[in-house]
């Protein structure tokens, strides 16, 4: 892959150099959805699926950005002076946003740099292709111009880049597992308070398997604004009649006493969702140190119930892969990421695997006449530099 982007850098802007190169990984969220933006704790891990980037510092103010993953919008052209959202810059927005979020912080860049990104991460698959893309400017900035960001600081400032530029208003998850991944473990992140524990992943005679629906979403566009109405909604009823600051600081008998002022239907099961996810995490991560993956397994599937019932975030087709996954041997399985498309998430034994995937397949496209991708998946570090000076 190294040698590859470097070909495609100087086939793009016409001179060999030799870049700096780094890898951001995408992620999968084994339990844990929707509750990152309401103070709850999730259990993601990194991917050995990703972005690779090469950076060459230029001498000038001009930015130039090219995606092998985009090849139809070129060579995005801008400078350290013009870094406004435009809608046809696609991809490039989240580079451009960091950039500029960075910079109306203070960091001092005295110029601008070419840019080349090829990976294997589907994009807008939950995978967290956008989170992917902006940490890996993200690192590369704060090396090349001497920044002084921890990766969790990078993590925050992505969050924003996502939040306010781009205006899909997502919680920390995605951006923090991909800035601090630990290979082959996941991450128990609180995200009240950002503390979190690297927890080996023992998976023994069973493997991580991902299964792309092959149904793209874009969150601006989708309900997952929405949804975060809903929440802040909820959580201003409750507040009024018990002291907390998220939804997830109500354990399930708090909920159970404190239901009573949620008379809309709609609103009491966004919150039950938010709090048995929440439990359902905590018990999960237990169950994965104890080696229960078994149990591991089936919060996992009561997860997806929930998140197609109570927070209706699925989609028949998610669903369906859900459903064919529990009929063909994995052990707990479920949607991933913001929903509405996208990938599902499933505990597999690896003897298994070649069986799965082509009940899946058949079973997929028979339903909804589309070829589904399965990707097994190795928890990996985050973002890191690879080779090259970045100075």
């Amino acid at each position: 892959m190294i040698d590859q982007i470097k070909r495609i850098f100087a086939a793009q802007y016409g001179y060999a150099a030799d870049p700096a190169i780094y890898f951001s990984p995408g992620r999968v969220n084994l339990i844990g959805e929707h509750i990152d933006y309401n103070g709850g704790f999730v259990l993601p891990c990194a991917l050995s699926l990703g972005n690779f980037g090469a950076f060459v510092r230029r001498n000038d103010r001009t930015i130039r950005l090219y995606s092998e993953n985009f090849t139809g919008a070129g060579i995005v052209v801008t400078a350290l002076d013009d870094l406004r959202y435009r809608r046809e810059d696609n991809w490039a927005n989240y580079a451009k946003g960091v950039v500029r979020e960075m910079l109306s912080r203070g960091c001092v860049m005295n110029g601008g740099f070419d840019a080349v990104v090829y990976g294997n991460l589907p994009n807008a698959s939950g995978l967290s292709s956008s989170a992917s893309i902006e940490l890996l400017f993200a690192a590369y900035l704060n090396d090349a111009f001497d920044l002084g960001f921890t990766r969790p600081e990078l993590a925050v400032l992505c969050k924003k880049v996502e939040n306010e530029y781009i205006g899909v208003n997502c919680g920390i998850m995605d951006q923090f597992v991909v800035a601090n991944g630990v290979k082959n473990h996941a991450l128990l992140l609180d995200c009240s308070t950002l503390e979190f524990t690297a927890v080996p992943l023992r998976l023994g005679e069973f493997a991580i398997v991902v299964c792309n629906s092959k149904v793209k979403r874009g969150l601006v566009d989708s309900k997952y604004n929405e949804r975060r109405r809903e929440c802040d909604e909820a959580l201003a009823i409750l507040q009024r009649s018990v002291p907390i600051e998220n939804l997830c600081d109500l354990d399930i008998p708090a909920f159970e006493r404190f239901r009573g002022p949620l008379t809309a239907d709609v609103l009491f099961r966004r919150v039950r969702h938010a709090v048995t996810e929440n439990a359902r995490t905590k018990a999960a991560h237990r169950q994965l140190e104890s080696g229960d993956l078994v149990g591991f397994g089936k919060a996992m599937t009561a997860s997806h119930v929930s998140l197609r019932d109570d927070y209706e975030v699925s989609c028949p087709e998610l669903d369906k892969l859900v459903e064919l996954a529990c009929e063909n041997g994995a052990i707990g399985a479920r949607m991933t990421g913001a929903g509405f498309g996208g990938c599902t998430v499933n505990i597999v034994p690896k003897g298994l695997i070649p069986v799965f995937k082509s009940a899946i397949v058949e079973g997929y496209y028979k339903a909804f006449g589309l070829m589904t991708e399965i990707y097994v998946a190795e928890p990996a570090d985050g973002v890191h530099a690879v080779s090259g000076d970045s100075r």
